[in-house]
């Protein structure tokens, strides 16, 4: 084991969208762990948008990091050392921890990986946060049936894309929106969705929604929010469901913009829109991952991960997110499993 760990610290707040100055590189000794913890060394690491909330001073659901303090992350990693923890050295586990090399945790705030499930880096995807996300924004909030029709943007990405079959599954028309024709062959080819819409490309979203939906929105799957959300809430049907996961598009936005008014059409649809925290299901937790491992196992579900090699690119990884550049869930490979 080397005898030095790199970290990442919040370098800086960011003014509208990170770049590379907001995160700082450094190093240190490998941490000890305290009794009750254990020392685990970083297999995959996760980056998600919401982690561009954390950088901000302002209030959130999720606590704001200082400047100066450790970046944060989902984690997949390997035990290397275990102080009265409950674990053994080479058990594969998971938790949310530092961006480093190293990171030590409380044993109880760990749960271990299942490998017969499927990769173990599916633990931050497909089977983890994101697709938990998209098992209960779809079937809690959304709750597409048979015969709707289901709108879903950011619809490549690791939860729109488990969404959008999870709602294929229940009998409903799928339509994605995502950002490049790759992409969108990803949705319709591999993932089944019946129409796939690049935004990139697309002047006029509601047109497209005309064409792809043409007897309107029953159940909306908002990650991104902003003119297309504008779109589609002009297409919402009697008594619509909104899944309201997440807002990407105004997550740099230095002022937050007004926009057109759309909820007088919550007047006339009497459309019901809900935010969505994964959090909230906690309890359920367990239920969603072996619902979805064994539609993963069974090919019922499939899933793509974009992996950047790497600590020291983890950044990048970051920032790409803004940029559309992940198909799937994107992660960082940052140590091999030791046999």
């Amino acid at each position: 084991m080397p005898e030095t760990n790199r970290k990442y610290l919040l370098a800086q707040r960011p003014d509208g969208k990170p770049d590379r100055d907001t995160f700082e590189l450094v190093e240190e000794d490998v941490p000890d762990p305290n009794p009750g913890e254990v020392l685990v060394r970083t297999l995959y690491l996760s980056v998600d948008p919401y982690m561009r909330g954390r950088m901000d001073a302002g209030e959130s659901y999720a606590d704001p990091w200082e400047v100066g303090d450790p970046l944060q992350a989902a984690v997949v990693g390997e035990v290397v050392e275990s102080n009265g923890a409950g674990f053994e050295e080479g058990d594969v586990v998971t938790g949310n921890l530092q961006w480093a090399d190293y990171a030590t945790a409380r044993g109880s705030d760990l749960q271990r990986v299942n490998p017969d499930l499927g990769p173990i880096s599916t633990a931050l995807g497909v089977l983890g946060m994101p697709g938990r996300t998209a098992y209960f924004g779809t079937r809690e909030v959304a709750q597409p049936k048979a015969g709707d029709t289901f709108v879903v943007t950011g619809a490549a990405g690791a939860v729109g894309s488990v969404a959008g079959q999870i709602a294929k599954q229940a009998g409903a028309r799928v339509v994605g929106f995502a950002g490049s024709d790759e992409k969108v062959e990803f949705l319709e080819d591999e993932l089944g969705f019946d129409a796939g819409i690049n935004y990139k490309t697309t002047d006029d979203y509601g047109a497209a929604l005309e064409e792809a939906a043409p007897n309107g929105v029953d159940s909306y799957f908002d990650n991104v929010g902003g003119p297309i959300t504008d779109a589609v809430f002009s297409k919402l049907n009697v008594d619509a469901r909104v899944a309201v996961c997440g807002q990407i598009s105004m997550y740099n936005a230095q002022e937050m913009p007004t926009g057109p008014r759309k909820l007088g059409k919550l007047i006339e649809t009497r459309a019901t829109v809900e935010g969505l925290l994964v959090q909230d299901f906690m309890s359920r937790f367990e239920q969603a991952t072996r619902q979805l491992g064994e539609w993963v196992a069974e090919g019922e579900i499939q899933y793509r991960e974009t992996v950047t090699e790497g600590l020291e690119n983890a950044p990048d990884a970051f920032l790409g997110l803004f940029e559309g550049e992940n198909i799937g869930k994107q992660l960082v490979k940052v140590g091999e499993r030791e046999e």
